[in-house]
C-alpha cells in the first residue's frame, strides 16, 4: 500500500482507495483515504516549515529543484511507464509528459535564482527629488495545489516548482484517479532535502474534506486545475485568497481557403486526439472554409482510420483507453445525443473494450449541439464549414 507524505514522514491511514490501470481496470495500487487529522497535520506542517523555506537561500532552493529534475531524468522511463499505469495514455505520450515535467522543474530551479525587487525613483515629485523606493518579493505563504488526472506528473511540477522557487511551503492534492506520480515526486523531493513540512501530499475523495482544505485560513493561495464546476465551487469556497484556475475549453481551429492540408490534418489529430482527447486545450471544433470542406474532410478521415488503437504500454499505439469507462460512456452518449440532432458520424463513435472510445470525427453539427456547444473532454472533433473568416470568428466564439 502507498503512503501519503505529510511533515517529512509517510504516513497511513485505516481506509484506502483503489487505484486502477484504466485500459484493464486490474487494480495497481491502494492510496490511503485521508481523514481530517491528516488535513490538519499537513496545514500544520506547512504553516510551522514556512520560515524555513522563505529563509533557505534561493540558490540552494534552486538546487533541490534542480536534484529532482534530475532524478526524473536518471529513471525516465520509469516514470512513462508509472503514467501510463494510472492515466492510461499511450507510453509514447507518457514520454513527452515527462519531458515536460523536468523542463517546467529545471525553469522553476532557473527562476529560483533570478527572484529579485525592482527599483523606482521618487522624483516624479518635488518632493521625491533625492529618494528612491524599491520592491521586494516574498513568499506568498501556504500553497494549496489540486491536480487532475489527465497530466499528474507535469500539472503537479507546474505547481510545485514555482512554489518552491518563490519560498512557499505546499500542501498537494492530487487526483485519486491518479495519485501514484505525486506521491513518487514527493520521494524525490525528500531525497533532495526538501525540508520536513514544505510539500505534504494528502489522497483522499471526500468532497468535505477538499472544501476544508480550501477554506482554511491557513492557506494563503489555491492553485487549481480542472473542471469548470469545481473551479466556481473553489472561488466560493476560497474566499479572499489568491487562486489561480486552469480550467477547461472548447477549443478551434480555423481552417483557410490557402491553408496547406498536409500540415493542418496531422496538427488536426495530435490536437483532438492526444490522450483520447483528455486536455485541456483538446482541439473539438474545426472551422474549414466551404471549398475546402471535403478536401480537409476525406483526409483527415483517412489519417484518422490508420490510428492504432490498443494497449497504452505498446510503442505503437496512437489511441487508447480514457480514465474511467464512466468517462468513456458519457463521451458515447453525447455522440449518441449528436447523432439523434442530426449529425453524422464520418469515422468512430463507438466504445470498445473497457474505457475506449474509438476517435470520432463528425459533421452536419449545428451550434444548438452539446458537441459544439460545451466541452467534451473526449476523442471527438466536428468539421463545420464556413464562407468568410468574419463568419467563422463569431462561430469560435459562440460557444
Amino acid at each position: 500500500m502507498e503512503k501519503m507524505f505529510i511533515n517529512g514522514r509517510w504516513i497511513e491511514s485505516s481506509r484506502t482507495n483503489p487505484v486502477e490501470f484504466p485500459y484493464t481496470g486490474e487494480v495497481v495500487a491502494e492510496v490511503p483515504e485521508a481523514e481530517e487529522e491528516h488535513l490538519e497535520e499537513a496545514l500544520c506542517a506547512a504553516v510551522d516549515s514556512l520560515r524555513t523555506i522563505s529563509e533557505l537561500p534561493s540558490h540552494k532552493r534552486a538546487e533541490i529543484l534542480k536534484k529532482v529534475a534530475e532524478g526524473i531524468e536518471e529513471e525516465a522511463e520509469e516514470w512513462a511507464k508509472l503514467l501510463t499505469l494510472e492515466t492510461g495514455k499511450p507510453i509514447r505520450e507518457s514520454r513527452g509528459e515527462v519531458a515536460r515535467a523536468i523542463r517546467t522543474l529545471s525553469l522553476s530551479a532557473q527562476e529560483a535564482e533570478r527572484i529579485g525587487g525592482e527599483i523606482v525613483p521618487m522624483d516624479a515629485v518635488e518632493a521625491g527629488e533625492g529618494w528612491f523606493g524599491f520592491y521586494i518579493r516574498v513568499p506568498v505563504g501556504v500553497v494549496v495545489a489540486i491536480t487532475p488526472f489527465n497530466a499528474p506528473l507535469n500539472l503537479l511540477a507546474h505547481k510545485v516548482g514555482p512554489a518552491v522557487a518563490a519560498g512557499n511551503s505546499v500542501v498537494v492534492k492530487p487526483s485519486t484517479l491518479t495519485p501514484l506520480s505525486a506521491l513518487k515526486l514527493a520521494s524525490l523531493f525528500e531525497k533532495a532535502g526538501l525540508p520536513p513540512g514544505v510539500l505534504n501530499v494528502l489522497t483522499f475523495r471526500g468532497k468535505a474534506l477538499k472544501e476544508k482544505l480550501v477554506s482554511d485560513p491557513r492557506a494563503a493561495k489555491v492553485s487549481f486545475t480542472g473542471g469548470l464546476e469545481a473551479g466556481e465551487e473553489i472561488v466560493r469556497k476560497a474566499g479572499l485568497k489568491r487562486v489561480s484556475l486552469e480550467l477547461g475549453s472548447n477549443s478551434a481551429v480555423i481552417v483557410e481557403e490557402d491553408a496547406d492540408m498536409e500540415r493542418v490534418v496531422p496538427a488536426c489529430i495530435r490536437g483532438a486526439f492526444a490522450n483520447s482527447g483528455q486536455v485541456c486545450i483538446s482541439l473539438q471544433r474545426i472551422y474549414v472554409h466551404r471549398k475546402r470542406e471535403r478536401e480537409l474532410t476525406e483526409a483527415l478521415v483517412s489519417e484518422v482510420k490508420k490510428l492504432k488503437v490498443g494497449d497504452p504500454r505498446k510503442e505503437d499505439t496512437d489511441i487508447s483507453s480514457m480514465v474511467t469507462p464512466e468517462q468513456a460512456e458519457r463521451v458515447i452518449s453525447w455522440i449518441e445525443e449528436a447523432k439523434r440532432e442530426g449529425a453524422r458520424v464520418l469515422v468512430g463513435g463507438e466504445k470498445v473494450g473497457r474505457a475506449t472510445v474509438l476517435p470520432t470525427v463528425l459533421t452536419d453539427v449545428h451550434e444548438d449541439m452539446r458537441i459544439v456547444r460545451e466541452e467534451a473532454f473526449g476523442p471527438l472533433v466536428s468539421v463545420i464549414p464556413y464562407d468568410d473568416l468574419e463568419e467563422a470568428v463569431e462561430m469560435v466564439n459562440r460557444s
